[in-house]
């Protein structure tokens, strides 16, 4: 899926000055999963790069991120100082939820994808965005997949709206509908706001793997609107600068009903 942007370090960028990472993988074969997620010889550098996003957003986010997103993220227990192995964050959400972690070389075909999704295994990236993109990046890091998505995807009810999403995608034919969809996923997984006791907060993990979204989000410069399916999925949305909508759900019992709603009208479920 889409993920917030940032110029591309020269040494990613293509001859045409794109980068490569943005360029959708089409799978030929399967997936490593689980166990079979092999850990990297990750630089000190790299290593430092997660302690130092790690260590801004913890500071960032108390107030600001959902108490489902915190319970999720402190119950998965990540290493702060080394990028963790996707295995080891796999064997988490399998107890949690049922969920599995695959290893993706990047950005997956949208097919790709939503299989993944549907059948309860979140495709993860293991590499880990330059020192220069701390504040944006291009292209799905594990920063933003494991820190951004995977504490949700310890919620119970989160964990089974997230695979409707892809058993949903899988089963749209319409180019409308697919492109309702997209915006739905959009404004709930990684843009979405939540009522919580406390007051507004955010859970969408793009949001969260970003410090400027996520200092942006909850100030009066968005306009925050009740999350009715229909409604979101006609909201266009622009991966290349601050959201100026978001949509609030008011639980995640909330969202799940309400999609499932949005789906079964339009057959997807």
């Amino acid at each position: 899926m889409p993920s917030t942007p940032t110029p591309a370090r020269p040494e990613t960028s293509a001859p045409d000055g794109n980068d490569p990472r943005c360029i959708p993988h089409k799978l030929t074969g399967s997936l490593p999963v689980g166990e079979e997620c092999i850990y990297p010889d990750y630089s000190a550098t790299e290593h430092e790069v997660w302690r130092s996003l790690c260590a801004r957003m913890e500071q960032l986010l108390p107030g600001r991120a959902a108490d489902e997103f915190l319970t999720g993220l402190a119950a998965l227990g990540l290493d702060r100082e080394k990028v963790p192995a996707l295995r080891d964050v796999s064997r988490q959400l399998q107890r949690s939820t049922g969920w599995q972690i695959a290893r993706t070389p990047g950005l997956l075909d949208a097919h790709d994808f939503f299989s993944h999704l549907a059948r309860r295994i979140f495709p993860c990236t293991d590499y880990i965005r330059g020192e220069h993109e701390l504040d944006y990046t291009p292209a799905p890091d594990c920063f933003h997949d494991i820190f951004g998505h995977t504490p949700m995807i310890m919620h119970p009810r989160f964990a089974d709206f997230y695979q409707k999403i892809g058993q949903a995608a899988l089963a749209c034919k319409d180019p409308a509908v697919e492109e309702g969809l997209t915006r739905i996923y959009w404004f709930t997984v990684e843009f979405g706001l939540v009522k919580n006791p406390g007051g507004l907060r955010i859970y969408g993990n793009g949001i969260i793997s970003s410090s400027g979204e996520t200092l942006n989000s909850l100030t009066d410069k968005v306009e925050k609107r009740p999350f009715v399916a229909e409604k979101t999925a006609a909201q266009p949305y622009d991966i290349w600068h601050f959201q100026e909508v978001l949509w609030i759900v008011d639980s995640f019992d909330h969202l799940e009903t309400e999609f499932v709603r949005w789906a079964r009208e339009h057959r997807l479920l």
